[in-house]
């Protein structure tokens, strides 16, 4: 039973006020600490790319695993991007997880594999965050069931949680407070 990595990165970075995916973190980039803690685990990592596309690839051009594809419709919101990555998807499950997110530690990935249910959300202080892990089997659903958003998907269908001591899964970079924030965890 394989899994394949879903990274949402097309969006337009407007609240920071800048693209933040190439943002350094101690040598590497936001995009780049997003995926490594996963890319071991994963068959491949499909990594949904839009605004700033070619810096996307330019960045990635490392990563083997990574498949890049671009979501003509990025300025539709993340959902448009989580369709357009989840149809790539060849393995039994993917985990999905917007690319601002830095610092999920790997353990947090594992504890999600070893929960062998239809939806699975990790959670912090009982506060859901990413990355969720998703049977394949529920591809269709989400595609064509009329949602719009993930959300309304995973809370109409349902999900198993795990409890984490992993903060890293509510972290993500919206604001300059919130880099600074996470540049203090390293």
């Amino acid at each position: 039973m394989g899994i394949d990595g879903v990274v949402l990165a097309a969006g337009l970075s407007s609240r920071f006020g800048r693209y933040k995916l190439t943002l350094d973190i101690l040598g590497k980039t936001v995009i780049e600490r997003c995926i490594e803690p996963m890319y071991d685990m994963c068959s491949s990592i499909i990594v949904v790319g839009g605004h700033n596309y070619d810096v996307l690839c330019h960045t990635l051009k490392p990563y083997g695993k990574v498949k890049l594809i671009f979501n003509e419709n990025y300025t539709e919101g993340m959902f448009s991007s989580i369709k357009k990555g989840i149809l790539k998807v060849q393995q039994d499950k993917f985990i999905i997880t917007p690319g601002d997110y830095p610092i999920i530690k790997k353990e947090t990935y594992l504890k999600l594999l070893s929960i062998d249910n239809d939806i699975v959300v990790p959670s912090y202080k009982n506060i859901n965050g990413h990355p969720v892990l998703i049977k394949s089997c529920l591809i269709n659903k989400i595609i064509s069931g009329g949602y719009s958003s993930m959300r309304e998907f995973i809370n109409e269908h349902g999900f198993s949680n795990i409890c984490t001591e992993d903060e890293g899964i509510l972290l993500d970079i919206d604001t300059h407070e919130d880099y600074r924030e996470i540049m203090k965890k390293f």
